[in-house]
């Protein structure tokens, strides 16, 4: 369960590790502020009209927000990075020789255009001599190894009742547009998908010679394979069905398993999967959709199987292929899908390859350079100011008894803190890089990765190892190590500002310190215990009180307006999918405000008014502008369907008017659009 968010101290001043000013600024950009607007009836227009106005959308882009602008800048500074070991002379099957073999086969485009669908015909050729079921069996062992997920997926996670030991999960998969309800619903732009999903599998049958080859017309293998993935996915759980820990957890034995589904061979596949020794049991996570896909491997046609293979073999090759294959892919992925007009630079999508490829390689190179000791002290100073906060709150939650408080801080005080870049980094030796052709190295790299994943079912969880690279924008908690993470690329404004006064910080960097710690405890999270076991600590009325409470939340968002167009009509946010992120902005901005409230008694900040703003405001203006951007209105549309997070624009508006301290420190009225009254707001943490 990762949750996606913020950052913190500029790249130059990273670079530089240049000492603080004598006197910090406040850490507000008024160039950010839209002063037409009136923040009591439209904060988010007032603290970010600014920022969107001089930031307007360009063609590359679906969303562009602050979170992004960090992202451009961490992967200009990797293609730095690339460039000077791409300049020197490198050993050749060095670390340096494999990361610029990649970037420099990814980057020759002539060769790109020469080579087409050639590095991509074996596996189709291999596709079309299927047979049997059985060849068919055979064929979906070899793209699982490649990393291809075709019908489903297995990973290693931890045991939720053991978290110590990671166990294999079985999980659904093998949809070509990644989510159920582009196949099943009407809602918002979804028969326009279908429509474009079948052009596209039409044009990159015939552009990979894949109808030839089959001997098949292309408008017949795409009806072929939409047909057979609207069956799958009409087995398989929503997204909300998702988020329920407790129904994804199905322990099986191999022995259990076969008498469940006898047709799909899991002896068979964890043999070949290198995973069978030691197999004591593993979680088959969605039981219903594993019920389908034994009932495909008794009954689907092996012709319609060997399109379905063949089209997720073309359509995870196109963007490594020629520019042909990469401009079909963009037509739809980019356009259609989520508005965007062109295709990002060729530079961009190979440094994220190589990045994908060979992550923490790269992570070390940019912690080298980039990110200073300073930062990282200062940053565990902030999470231990935040965890002593959050305890705090946990003691005036008025809700809750003595006994699941005294629970709630055992769980706190485990805490594992994650900052800038693990204690040791991945070993890469084994990944071989050739100057063959760029798809072949892709699909190396991806057999080198499932290698690594499957390496860990049946043994001890690394409580050390990273779930995101120190050049990642983001951040993270996880339930089952309980854990929070935030790498070095994160640790910059504005989320976290070395010359700026505290009041901004916390506002900004605090919020998502706060955010994460509250993950442990929102819906889902709370249903784990100290140790990531799937464990059930609260007494039941509790329970029942955090579950009365969460409603605030829900009712909020299911009612706030996500998208508002002509074309694609009223869309209206989703309290439920996107309740866990929900309840982690509104206990990370209660937590932090009582943080900053307990650094100004101790003088750690400055009490007064700073750029015209109280240490109060400052912190509510920093708070908004992380979450600045400008949005199109399909990727608004796609983001609201698919993603666990509300837009920014409601992250801001629907969420501070929850928050008490925010009416008070701006003297938000009733009757004011910010306004929300005092038994409607959320009490939980």
């Amino acid at each position: 369960m990762k949750k996606t968010l913020l950052t913190i101290a500029t790249m130059a001043v990273i670079a530089t590790g240049c000492q603080h000013k004598t006197q910090l600024t406040s850490g507000i950009d008024t160039d950010n502020f839209d002063t037409t607007a009136r923040l009591q009836d439209d904060f988010y227009q007032y603290a970010c009209g600014g920022w969107m106005k001089n930031n307007p959308l360009d063609a590359e882009h679906s969303r562009y927000g602050a979170f992004d602008v960090l992202a451009e800048k961490a992967q200009e500074n990797l293609r730095g990075i690339i460039d000077s070991v791409s300049a020197m002379q490198n050993e050749a099957g060095s670390l340096a020789d494999k990361i610029a073999t990649l970037y420099n086969i990814g980057m020759d485009s002539a060769r790109l255009q020469e080579q087409g669908a050639a590095p991509l015909m074996p596996y189709l050729e291999e596709i079309n001599n299927i047979k049997t079921r059985d060849d068919a069996w055979a064929e979906l062992l070899k793209m699982h190894r490649r990393g291809n997920h075709v019908l489903f997926g297995v990973f290693g996670e931890a045991d939720k009742d053991d978290a110590t030991q990671c166990i294999a999960w079985a999980y659904q998969s093998g949809l070509g547009l990644g989510d159920r309800d582009y196949y099943l619903t009407d809602e918002g732009n979804n028969k326009n998908v279908r429509k474009g999903y079948i052009e596209l599998m039409e044009k990159e049958f015939a552009m990979a010679g894949y109808d030839k080859l089959s001997g098949k017309s292309a408008d017949k293998l795409a009806k072929m394979v939409m047909g057979f993935e609207t069956r799958l996915a009409s087995a398989q759980n929503t997204r909300l069905e998702n988020r329920d820990p407790q129904a994804t957890f199905n322990r099986y034995t191999v022995e259990e398993a076969k008498a469940f589904a006898p047709n799909i061979d899991w002896e068979g596949y964890f043999t070949t999967m290198g995973i069978m020794e030691g197999m004591k049991s593993f979680n088959i996570a969605q039981t219903k959709y594993f019920a389908e896909v034994n009932r495909v491997l008794k009954d689907a046609d092996v012709e319609t199987l060997k399109a379905y293979y063949a089209w997720h073999e073309i359509v995870s090759a196109a963007g490594y292929l020629s520019d042909d294959f990469v401009a079909a892919n963009f037509e739809f992925f980019g356009k259609l899908m989520s508005g965007r007009e062109v295709n990002r630079p060729r530079w961009k999508r190979v440094t994220s390859t190589v990045d994908g490829a060979m992550g923490e390689a790269l992570g070390q190179l940019y912690v080298e350079k980039y990110f200073p000791a300073e930062a990282k002290s200062r940053m565990e100073t902030l999470v231990q100011n935040l965890i002593v906060a959050l305890g705090q709150r946990i003691d005036m939650a008025e809700w809750m008894t003595e006994q699941t408080k005294a629970n709630a801080h055992e769980k706190l005080s485990t805490i594992y803190v994650k900052i800038g870049y693990p204690n040791k980094w991945r070993d890469y030796s084994g990944l071989e890089i050739k100057d063959d052709s760029y798809y072949a190295n892709v699909v190396r790299s991806n057999e080198f990765d499932m290698a690594y994943m499957l390496s860990k079912i049946n043994k001890p969880v690394d409580k050390d190892e990273w779930q995101m690279t120190p050049q990642t924008v983001n951040a993270y908690y996880n339930p089952t190590t309980n854990e929070i993470c935030f790498p070095a690329a994160i640790l910059q404004p504005p989320f976290f500002n070395m010359e700026a006064d505290e009041a901004a910080n916390y506002g900004a960097i605090g919020v998502v310190i706060g955010h994460e710690l509250t993950h442990g405890f929102d819906d889902q999270g709370r249903q784990y215990d100290k140790d990531g076991n799937l464990n059930d600590w609260w007494s039941e009325e509790d329970a029942a009180n955090f579950n009365n409470n969460k409603k605030a939340l829900i009712d909020a968002f299911d009612s706030c307006i996500a998208l508002d167009d002509p074309e694609l009509g009223l869309i209206h946010g989703n309290g439920e999918l996107t309740l866990g992120e929900n309840i982690a902005d509104n206990g990370g901005l209660h937590v932090s405000y009582l943080a900053m409230q307990n650094a100004k008694e101790k003088k750690q900040l400055n009490a007064k008014e700073m750029d015209g703003f109280t240490p109060e405001q400052r912190f509510f203006l920093a708070y908004a502008a992380v979450w600045a951007s400008n949005i199109r209105p399909l990727a608004a549309l796609q983001l609201t369907q698919m993603d666990v997070h509300s837009l920014g624009r409601n992250r801001v508006n629907v969420a501070l008017p929850q928050v008490t301290e925010f009416i008070d420190a701006f003297g938000i009225q009733e009757g004011d659009g910010m306004w929300l009254a005092p038994e409607k707001r959320a009490m939980l943490w």
